[in-house]
């Protein structure tokens, strides 16, 4: 029924046999011990991406916490519109629930798998899926300090015993007890180093407490070391060589994708904290009002231009006035709308006099423009 997950585990098993099998010899038991190790790291090789993206979906999950509790809150009474706005939030932040189940899921049935390929080595049996005859009956006569790989030393239904595949049980358990409680430190300390980065994301205020997450976690650091060192004396022997390999890995593996993440969301604060200075005003600088659009934001392309002084204004308006007088002499009084103005205007050397020449007047204070506001340029009337 589950062959389509037995013959690719004993199929990578049996690669990985025949490796160590070429060094130390087929009947060697640390040949097909290592072929077990060998084939927890090949897994976890091929599920080394998905568990980073496990990592990353789920701490953008404990990010959005307090987010879905706002929504579980608004949306009581109405579970569809619940899901949808869930649906919504995870899809704008870039987080997939599935995804972070994703690498155990896989390993589950691998377990099962390997569990079921073990106890089908059997005396007698002529094939063992990808296994033949003879590399059944080199499994059977190895052993490991006098212990049976593929036994266990309370034997579940179909499994084999100690004293059927020829081994000793006083061996077995003197080979079964250090690797039982390898299996539960280890299981223990992998779950400590997940508990912990949780304590301090929450501590941060990253993340919001949850109380089901704490009971989880007191599942992991204690609860289920118990039930490895509890479970393992009726599990075959190279079951263990599996969950120990198989922590180890774990271990390890968190420390990298951690440290790499880490690193990258501390760069990214860096760079935040650079932009959001280089953004902000200079030290004594008000913001600046753009009064073309009538908001308050701060135009820092305005801020940064000089303020042109009235009399540059009125500078320029002269240099225009005499631009014009240079084509041709225009004598007289200049009209305005209020009458007649006395003295000369302008003369044919464009040199203006009276009080619209551009001078300021003695005491006055230079006018600040506006910003956004145009120079206004032309002759007066």
């Amino acid at each position: 029924m589950l062959d389509f997950i037995y013959y690719p585990v004993s199929w990578i098993m049996w690669v990985w046999h025949k490796v160590f099998g070429f060094v130390l010899g087929d009947d060697n038991g640390f040949a097909w011990a290592l072929s077990v190790v060998f084939l927890v790291f090949t897994l976890r090789v091929i599920l080394y991406k998905p568990f980073v993206v496990q990592v990353r979906s789920m701490r953008k999950m404990q990010e959005m916490a307090p987010e879905m509790q706002k929504l579980r809150k608004k949306y009581a009474n109405d579970r569809q519109k619940l899901a949808t706005e869930m649906q919504k939030l995870q899809q704008q932040n870039g987080a997939n629930p599935l995804m972070g189940c994703l690498p155990i899921l896989v390993q589950i049935p691998v377990f099962i798998g390997l569990f079921h390929v073990l106890r089908e080595f059997k005396p007698g049996k002529t094939e063992n899926y990808v296994f033949n005859a003879a590399e059944n009956a080199s499994f059977v006569d190895s052993s490991l300090f006098g212990a049976k790989l593929g036994s266990a030393i309370f034997p579940l239904q179909n499994t084999a015993s100690v004293e059927a595949l020829g081994g000793n049980l006083v061996s077995q358990w003197i080979v079964m007890i250090p690797l039982m409680i390898a299996a539960g430190i280890f299981t223990h300390i992998t779950a400590r180093h997940s508990v912990a980065r949780q304590q301090a994301q929450i501590a941060a205020g990253t993340v919001a407490a949850n109380p089901q997450a704490e009971i989880m976690q007191k599942l992991m650091l204690y609860v289920f070391p118990i039930g490895v060192v509890v479970g393992a004396p009726f599990l075959p022997l190279a079951v263990l060589f599996y969950w120990v390999a198989n922590n180890l890995w774990t271990l390890g593996q968190q420390y990298v994708v951690y440290r790499k993440i880490d690193a990258e969301e501390s760069d990214k604060a860096e760079k935040a904290t650079e932009s959001a200075k280089a953004r902000a005003p200079r030290p004594g600088q008000k913001p600046l009002r753009d009064v073309r659009r009538g908001s308050a934001e701060d135009v820092r392309e305005i801020a940064d231009e000089p303020i042109q002084p009235a009399e540059e204004e009125a500078a320029e308006a002269a240099s225009e006035a005499r631009a014009t007088g240079s084509d041709g002499a225009s004598a007289g009084t200049g009209a305005t709308p209020d009458g007649q103005r006395n003295g000369t205007a302008r003369n044919g050397n464009g040199n203006g006099s009276g009080n619209g020449n551009g001078q300021k007047k003695p005491g006055a204070k230079p006018v600040q423009k506006r910003p956004g506001a145009k120079a206004r340029r032309g002759k007066r009337r």
